[in-house]
Parts: structure tokens; sequence; C-alpha cells
């Protein structure tokens, strides 16, 4: 059987009466792993430290966890947990709700300066969506743009459409559902009535009704049993009457202190489960506790399993299959915005080709308007009119003096005017709307092209690895200078040395020369007065704004000596001092960079003139690099040390095992740095691994300032 790795909506149905318990408590700090699991720490008056779990990736959860279940702090924050804390930091939570029976978890917490809601979405590819009180989203851990419904920074939440209620819906409803389909009693349930399969069966059981019963045989009995079943269900979640089960899978064996096999969390008994022999069930006294010992025992057991390299390589259809539903996900959004550009247009054309209509309309009711005319009036004085068949008053459907709309209907098509301007400002809306939709699809056809560039890319490796195990190159010889394939192993050992250099920009040359470079002010200013040494070179762009770029001859706590530099050293130091300057943020792909000796970089000005904070004065000659092309990958390092680099491509390409290449663009650094973290976690067959050691913040590190794209390879 395999384990659970989701929550259902009944789950969350009775997570919610217990999370309500914690209300009251403040909110300490934030922290992102990844792009998929958010924790929050809080302070309870009576409970003291409160972690709740927040994730939306393989595993979908939403819980209060032990403090000893919870991960390490990452070691720096990224922008999401950041922006988190500069907006909860001290804020009361004041509760939770589930957004009707979807898997959708709405916290909301309270503080002076205003309200804050975090939805959390547990289905499809889950998401984390921060909400201000007026549901505009804020910031989200994915942005969702559907014909259907958007979650984007600065865009209004948009939920799910309704979906029916099982556990609130009255037995009219119920059984009109059960009518209304054409197959057996368990597939309406899981599907008319939205219980899913294993809720659906276990509904069937308790009521003691047939499963494959087809619906045209089924009558009032039968409905009345499950119905009855049902109700009794809703009144065990909503009054918190429960009796939660963690399940696991028997194997006879003395596991000791190993993880168990566990396959089920649930909040109550299931009857399905206790009719196998093969499982066996532990009891809990809150269903919190019990989730989150499932997940700590799920997540142990899948680490201790991971030991060992299996045979059966990285799941290549299931990478297929995930980006042909995004395609298609994407297609519909584009479908859509063409639908709605069109619309907005269509209406527009309708005012003038209505122009006298409208007018009359307009004016009718800006001068009631003018003479205090209450709005109700004015939408009885149209429909009068329309009783009288005056044409401009048959036209109008609607009159919401909330807004100050009026609705006509022309050729068909309903309209909205806004009764303060006249025809052409209304048509003027109605077509910059157009417009703006249709920006919003030339976004989404960008998009679409980078996940079937992906796509493709995937396929290329299913049948790189293919063909390789044709061959049998994938088999172990017993040489002892056998390389490990770090990609397919799946457990990787997380090991780290930070270095004294990491806080600026830096990579070593493919020569194992060390290069840094400022990324601010402040840091250019540090560079000149602390590390630069002689021996060293520096270089800078012609462009004004880079970094002070430093080519260490040795380290800080060696002597400083002369170093004869060979040409690739100094032009992989001249492409990253390129690269991250403004040259890459105007969009340009090379310019000119020049190098000095250090004895000629000075913080004393000349006699009359001023030196900024981080600029600097060079005295003598200039050695060009004329076209220096940007550059910039980032990769995953294996050994000796586990860690994301980025600089050169020709510099990073034999320390890493593998990595992609970005050139300049219109993509945010955060957007980028996602997709690349998403991209490493389909390579890696650990994709805790990259979790661990390359987050999308870890990566933004290596990414030069301004926009950028994958670059094709």
């Amino acid at each position: 059987m395999e384990p659970k790795r989701e929550l259902t909506s009944v789950d969350l149905a009775a997570l919610v009466s217990e999370l309500n318990a914690y209300k009251g408590a403040k909110l300490d700090k934030a922290y992102l792993y990844g792009d998929d699991l958010v924790r929050l720490k809080l302070r309870d008056y009576d409970r003291g430290r409160v972690e709740l779990i927040l994730e939306v990736g393989d595993v979908m959860r939403a819980h209060v966890a032990a403090p000893t279940h919870v991960p390490d702090a990452p070691g720096r924050p990224p922008n999401f947990a950041m922006m988190l804390r500069n907006r909860l930091s001290g804020a009361d939570f004041e509760g939770v709700e589930q957004y009707e029976f979807d898997r959708i978890l709405e916290f909301e917490f309270s503080r002076e300066d205003g309200d804050t809601k975090i939805i959390v979405e547990l289905f499809g590819h889950g998401n984390v969506a921060v909400c201000d009180e007026t549901y505009e989203v804020i910031d989200c851990l994915d942005t969702v743009r559907l014909k259907s419904r958007t979650v984007a920074p600065g865009s209004t939440y948009g939920f799910p459409d309704s979906r029916i209620n099982p556990l609130t819906v009255d037995y009219e409803g119920f059984a009109l559902q059960m009518d209304d389909s054409d197959t057996d009693v368990v597939r309406t349930l899981a599907t008319q009535l939205n219980w899913g399969g294993l809720w659906a069966e276990e509904l069937c059981t308790r009521a003691g009704v047939e499963k494959t019963l087809d619906i045209t045989e089924a009558g009032d009995e039968e409905y009345e049993q499950v119905y009855e079943t049902v109700q009794r269900l809703a009144e065990s979640l909503s009054s918190a009457d429960l009796d939660p089960r963690v399940y696991y899978e028997v194997d006879g064996e003395d596991a000791g202190d190993a993880p168990r096999n566990v396959v089920d969390v649930t909040p109550v008994p299931l009857e399905e489960h206790e009719m196998d022999d093969a499982l066996a069930s532990d009891a809990y006294e809150t269903f919190n506790g019990a989730v989150d010992d499932y997940f700590y025992e799920l997540d142990r057991s899948e680490d201790e399993g991971s030991e060992e390299i299996g045979d059966t390589g990285p799941d290549f259809q299931e990478q297929i299959e995930k980006h042909e539903r995004i395609i298609e996900q994407q297609e519909n959004a584009i479908e859509g915005f063409e639908e709605q550009a069109a619309e907005e247009r269509e209406k527009a054309e309708l005012l003038y080709g209505n122009y006298g209509l409208v007018d009359e309309v307009i004016s009718t009711v800006q001068a009631a308007r003018d003479d205090d005319v209450p709005w109700d009036d004015i939408a009885e004085t149209f429909e009068a009119g329309a009783e009288q068949g005056i044409p401009e008053a048959e036209a109008v459907v609607d009159v919401d003096g909330s807004e100050g709309t009026v609705t006509l209907e022309l050729d068909g098509t309903r309209v909205a005017v806004d009764v303060q301007d006249g025809v052409e400002k209304n048509a003027d809306r109605l077509y910059t709307e157009a417009k703006r939709i249709e920006g919003k699809k030339e976004g989404a056809m960008a998009a679409i092209e980078d996940t079937r560039e992906e796509l493709e890319a995937i396929k290329e490796r299913q049948a790189a690895y293919e063909e390789r195990d044709e061959d049998g190159s994938d088999g172990e010889e017993g040489d002892e200078d056998h390389e490990v394939d770090w990609l397919a192993r799946s457990s990787i050992p997380v090991r780290r040395d930070e270095k004294w250099f990491e806080r600026f920009r830096w990579f070593h040359t493919s020569t194992g020369y060390l290069v840094i470079g400022g990324r601010d002010a402040d840091q250019n200013e540090e560079l000149v007065k602390k590390y630069v040494e002689g021996g060293d070179k520096v270089f800078h762009t012609q462009a004004h704004g880079g970094p002070v770029t430093v080519l260490k001859a040795t380290d800080p706590s060696e002597p400083s000596r002369e170093v004869e530099f060979d040409d690739e050293t100094l032009e992989q130091a001249a492409q990253f001092a390129v690269t991250y300057s403004s040259v890459w943020k105007d969009g340009r792909y090379a310019d000119d960079v020049y190098m000095v000796d250090a004895d000629q970089v000075s913080k004393t000005p000349e006699s009359g003139e001023f030196l900024e904070k981080g600029g600097f004065a060079i005295r003598g000659d200039r050695t060009y690099f004329r076209d220096t092309p940007v550059g910039c990958a980032v990769g995953i390092q294996c050994e000796p040390s586990t860690r994301v680099i980025g600089g050169p491509p020709a510099a990073i390409a034999d320390r890493v095992e593998t990595s992609m290449h970005v050139e300049p663009g219109r993509y945010a650094q955060g957007d980028v740095a996602k997709r690349i973290y998403r991209e490493f976690r389909e390579r890696f067959a650990d994709t805790s691994f990259v979790r661990k050691v390359a987050s999308p913040d870890r990566i933004q590190h290596f990414l030069p300032p301004g926009g950028s794209r994958i670059a094709e390879e």
C-alpha cells in the first residue's frame, strides 16, 4: 500500500478545531526551506513554543510539529521568509478556517499595522499565498494564472470554483447529486460529492451499502443509510469527537528504533483499514499529534530507504507528465486571456455601435443624480420605461448605486458603464483592459515556451539514460577509480565548510585562484581597504556601476607574493567583472574590462576630486580586455563539499555535478532561481539533498543583478 503523502479534505476539517486552540499565540520567526516548506515559530502563553509546519511539495501537510521533529533553521533567510518576518513578527494568531470542503486552509494573523492572511493550497502543485486583509496577494511561492483563477503578487487572490460541501449539504441536495450520476454508488460519492476514493469506500462500508451498486438500482433506503453515516461523521468532525489513528504495515519483525512503514493517518478509525490484516494502528489523543508523528515517520522511513541505490533510476515519465500538465494549464490560460481580451474589445465596440442609446442612458442617470434622486428610484424609472417600450429603458438590466454603474444589454451582451463618464471614456476603459489582458497573455506565452524547453530537456535526458542502460555502461566494474553518479544516488551526505569569502560574490577559476567581488558600495569599500594585497589583480568594467573584482594571488592569511597569471585565469576574472556589472542589468552581452595591479588602486582622490562610497582612484596604465562577453552558470558541487557555486561557465564546469547557464533576460532573479531549483530537483534522485544545499535563495546569491533567463545549451 502506497503511503499517504497529502492530507485530505476530511483531515483538514478535523485539524481546524485543534489548530484553533492556539489562537492568541504570537509569531516569533518564519523560515522557508527550499521552495515548498514554510515553518512558523510561535509562542503560546500556556504551551510555550509552537512550531507550525506548512508543506506544499511532494508532501502536502499543515500541522503543529513537536520541536524535535522540526528541521534545523536554514542559514540565510530567503526573500519570502524575510517578507513573512517583516509582516508577522509579533503578530497574534487569530485562527484558521477551511475553505468550503476544499484542501485550502486560511490562517489569519493580526497586528496593529494590519492583518495578514496566509492561504495554504494543499492540492495540485501546492502553494502558499500571503495576502492582506482585502485578499490582495503580497507574495506567493508559485504564481498561478489560469482561465478560472489568478494567484500572483498584486492581484486579488482567486479561490477555486465552489464545489458541493458533502458535510453541510441537506438531504435533498445529497439525493439530487446522487440521482445526477450515471455510475455506481462509490464512484458517485467519490466524484459527485467530492469524498475521494478512500472515504467513499469507507462510507459505503459503514452504511452497509454495496459499493458497486449501480446508482439506478439505489433508492431512498440506500441514500438514507449513506446520508446518516455522513451526518455522524460530520458531527464527529465539527465537535472534535475524534479517535485518531496512524496505520502502518505489519512485517512480523521487531523493528526496534527503526521507522515504521506508515501508510495512513486518519481522524477516526477506518473500517476499510481495520479489516486489512496487513495493517496495524496506533491510537492518539489528538489528530494533530497523529499527523505530526505520521509525517515524521514517513520522512524517516524514506531517508532510511534512500541509503541503498535502487536500480530503477529517475522517474522521467512522472516528470514528463508533470510538465505536460503544466503546459496544458498554460495553454488554457492563454486561451482564456484571448477570450477575455476579445470580450472586452467587443463591449467597447458595442458602446460605439449604440452610441446614442448609451449616451441617453448615461445623461438620464447623471441628471437624476444631480437632482439627488435615489438610485432605487432611478431603477424604478427605467423599469417603468421598459414596460412602456422605451428602447433606452429596455436596454437597462441592472442599476448598481454602490458602484455607480448601469448595466446595459446591447445585442445580447451585457456591458457595465460608469455613469460619471461619457461613452468615449467607458469604451477607452474597456480597450485598456483588453490591452492589459493581452499583456498577461504575452507573459503566459513566454512561460509556456520555457516549460516546453524544460520538457524537451527531460526527454533528452531520458533518451540518454535509456541509451546508457542499453550499452550497459552504468554497471560498476569494481574499479576503485569508478566515478560516483551523484545524480542517480538516492542519498547524498551534506558536507559544508563555510569560507570567509562567501559573503562576497566569489568563484574559483579553473586554475584554482580565488576571485571575489563586492555586492554593493559597502563591500567594494571593504575589499579595497582590507583585501587588496600585493600580487593581486583588480578588475573593473569600463561602464559605471560594477563590483570591485579582485583576483587573489594568495589567501589573506598568507604572505603576499607576485604570481604570473595565465590568460585563461585573467579572462575568467574579467568575465566575472563584466557579468555582475550594470552591463548585464542593461541587457547587454559584452563590454570592455580593465585590469590594474594592487598598488595602482587608492582610496585617496586627486586634489580637488571626491570619491563616493565604494569608489577608488586608479593611477598608471591599465590593461584592457575588449568586448569581454558576460557569462554566468550556477551548479551544484558534490565533492569535496556540497554547495551551490556560480561564476563564469568555464570556471565551474569541472567543479559541479550539474549546472545551468543564464543570460540577460526579462525574468526577475527570484523567478529564475526558483526555475533553476526545480530543474535541479528533477535532475537529482535525492531531492531532499537539493533542498538542503541549493535553495532558491542560495541560487539567487550567484545570479547577476537585473533580469535573466535560462540560456539554451
